[in-house]
C-alpha cells in the first residue's frame, strides 16, 4: 500500500505535521479550500432549513443509531433481497479477505489470451482494504476513474480528503502531470485538463472486464445499494464491464429507501455544499432477460475489517459516519497539516478516534492507541467537528476517552502528565492561580512586540518560549494587553451591564 497512507507502525505524526506547516503550497490549498466548503455549508443549511436543521441532523442519527442496533437483522434482509435480484453477496470479516475474493471473482472471468482489465469508481473502503495494490499484483490493470484519484494514482500519490482527495493540488500540478504520464500538451485551463483525462478513460471503460465501486449506503429492503457521485465515472465503470464488485462497510446499511430521504439532504450539502450531488445511482442485481446495458454480473461485498468489534465498543457512535468530510472542512489542525499527517485513509477528526479502533477492533486490542499515539492529540477540541457532523458523533468525547486511556496506558508525554498536574494544583488554591496567571500576562508582555492601532495597543510574540514554540512556528501568539476576564466581569457588575 501506499506508505502516505499505510506508514510503519508505531505511527508518528510530528514529522509529517511539521513538513506540512513549513508547505506554503499545501498551506494555501488546503486551508482555503476546506475553509470555504465549511462557510458554504453553513449558508446552505441557514439557506434551505434554518432552525430545522439541527432537527434534520437528530433524525439521521436516530435513524442510522436504529440500524446499527438492528444490524444482524438488517444484514439478513440485505442479503436475501439482494440475491433475489440475482446479485452474489460475499461476506468479508479482514480487508484481506475481500481481496481475496475480489481476485477469487476476477480469476473465474479470466482470459487466457490477455491480461485483465478493471475501472474503479472512488471508494474509500477499497483504500482502506488495499485493493488496488492486490490487483496490481496479481497482473490486473486498474484505472482509477474520479478525476482527483485518476491524477494522484499517476504521480503515486494518496487522497488526502475523503470527499476531494487532492485537494493538497491544484491545475498547475495536474497539468505537469498529464504532460509527464499521458503526453498531453501543457494547459492549466480546467475544462481542457478534464477533456484529456476524459479521452484517455473513454476506451478503457468499454474494454474493461471488471467495474469496482464503493457505495453511500445499502438499503436492506430492497438489496440496492445507492452511490452519490458527481462526474458520472461510476455509471461508466460499472455500465460498460461484465462484472460489477460493489465493496461497501457493514455500517452502511439502512432499513430502506423509505430512510433514506435525510441523508440524501444532509449528506452533499455536508460535503460539498451541493443541495444534492450530481448522479445518485442504485444499483440492484445484474442486466435482466432483454436488457442490452449493464453488468452480467453485480457482486456485493461487505467488509467487516473491525467494524463489528466497535459496533461491540463505547465507540459504537463512530459507525454512523455517512463519509461527508464536513469535520475535515470544520476543523483548524486538518487545515494546516493536511491529510497525509494522520498515516491513514481516514484523516482528520472522524479518522483521529476511528483509525485506532478499527485496529484495536481486528484483534489487537493493545495496538491501535500505541500505534496511532498521536491522533487523539491532535485536537483543539474546539467542538467543531461536532457541530459540523450531519449525524451527531461527538468526536470531541472520544478524543478526550482516547486522550485519557493514553494516559492510563502510560503512553503519553511525561510533560503532559506533569503539566496537566501543575494546573490542577493551581486551579486548586485560587490565589495562587490568580498570581500565575499575572505573572503570565507581565511576562508575555515584556517579550511582545507591541504597536498602537485605532482601539488602543496590539500586542503579539513572533516567538513564544517553551510549550508555546510549538505554536508560533507558524503564527504570531497574542498577548491580552486589556484588563483580564476577572476583572472585566467584576467592573461589568458594577456597572450594572445586561447579559
Amino acid at each position: 500500500m501506499n506508505p502516505l497512507i499505510a506508514p510503519p507502525l508505531p505511527f508518528d505524526m510530528k514529522p509529517r505535521a511539521r513538513e506540512a506547516v513549513r508547505d506554503l503550497k499545501l498551506q494555501q490549498f488546503v486551508g482555503n479550500a476546506t475553509h470555504l466548503k465549511d462557510t458554504q455549508r453553513g449558508g446552505i443549511f441557514g439557506r434551505d432549513f434554518g432552525p430545522d436543521y439541527d432537527d434534520l441532523r437528530t433524525v439521521a442519527r436516530d435513524t442510522k443509531q436504529y440500524a446499527l442496533d438492528h444490524l444482524d437483522e438488517l444484514l439478513e434482509r440485505f442479503i436475501a433481497s439482494a440475491e433475489k435480484s440475482g446479485a452474489k453477496v460475499h461476506a468479508a470479516t479482514t480487508g484481506r479477505e475481500a481481496c481475496d475474493i475480489a481476485l477469487a471473482i476476477a480469476r473465474a472471468h479470466s482470459a487466457q489470451d490477455r491480461a485483465m482489465s478493471c475501472v474503479k469508481s472512488k471508494s474509500m473502503v477499497t483504500e482502506e482494504i488495499g485493493l488496488l495494490p492486490a490487483f496490481e499484483a496479481a497482473g490486473i490493470k486498474t484505472l482509477e476513474t474520479d478525476l482527483g484519484e485518476f491524477i494522484l494514482q499517476i504521480d503515486g500519490d494518496a487522497p488526502s480528503h475523503i470527499v476531494t482527495p487532492m485537494i493538497h493540488k491544484d491545475r498547475v500540478a495536474t497539468a505537469k502531470s498529464f504532460v509527464r504520464e499521458l503526453g498531453a500538451r501543457y494547459t492549466e485551463d480546467p475544462t481542457e485538463l478534464t477533456m484529456i483525462a476524459r479521452e484517455h478513460m473513454r476506451g478503457l471503460y468499454r474494454s474493461a472486464d471488471i467495474g469496482v465501486s464503493g457505495a453511500n449506503f445499502l438499503l436492506a429492503d430492497e438489496g440496492a445499494a445507492v452511490i452519490c457521485t458527481n462526474e458520472g465515472n461510476f455509471d461508466l465503470s460499472v455500465g460498460g464491464p461484465p462484472v460489477h464488485i460493489v465493496f461497501v462497510g457493514i455500517e452502511k446499511l439502512i432499513r430502506g429507501a423509505r430512510d433514506l430521504a435525510p441523508f440524501l439532504k444532509l449528506l452533499a450539502r455536508s460535503g460539498t455544499a451541493q443541495p444534492l450531488t450530481v448522479y445518485t445511482s442504485f444499483v440492484r442485481g445484474p442486466r435482466r432477460a432483454g436488457e442490452h446495458g449493464g453488468p452480467k454480473e453485480v457482486h456485493f461485498v461487505l467488509v467487516d475489517a473491525g467494524r463489528v468489534g466497535v459496533l461491540a465498543s463505547e465507540k459504537r457512535d463512530l459507525l454512523r459516519c455517512i463519509r461527508c468530510g464536513a469535520c475535515l472542512n470544520a476543523c483548524p489542525v486538518y487545515r494546516k497539516v493536511g491529510g497525509h499527517s494522520y498515516g491513514s485513509m481516514y484523516a482528520g477528526p472522524i479518522g483521529a478516534v476511528l483509525t485506532p479502533e478499527l485496529e484495536r477492533a481486528q484483534g489487537n486490542a493493545d495496538a491501535g492507541l500505541a500505534n496511532y499515539a498521536d491522533l487523539p492529540r491532535a485536537s483543539s477540541l474546539c467542538g467543531a467537528c461536532y457541530e459540523a457532523c450531519p449525524v451527531k458523533i461527538d468526536i470531541p468525547k472520544f478524543l478526550m476517552h482516547d486522550r485519557a486511556r493514553l494516559r492510563e496506558r502510560g503512553l503519553s508525554p511525561k510533560s503532559e502528565g506533569h503539566t496537566l498536574k501543575l494546573w490542577r494544583w493551581l486551579a486548586e488554591r485560587p490565589a495562587m492561580f490568580r498570581l500565575a496567571i499575572r505573572a503570565v500576562r507581565l511576562h508575555a508582555r515584556m517579550l511582545g512586540q507591541r504597536e498602537k492601532t485605532a482601539d488602543g495597543e496590539r500586542s503579539w510574540l513572533k516567538s513564544a518560549p517553551g510549550p508555546g514554540a510549538g505554536w508560533t512556528q507558524s503564527r504570531d501568539l497574542g498577548v491580552a494587553t486589556g484588563e483580564s476576564f476577572r476583572e472585566w466581569f467584576a467592573n461589568r457588575g458594577k456597572t450594572g451591564g445586561g447579559s
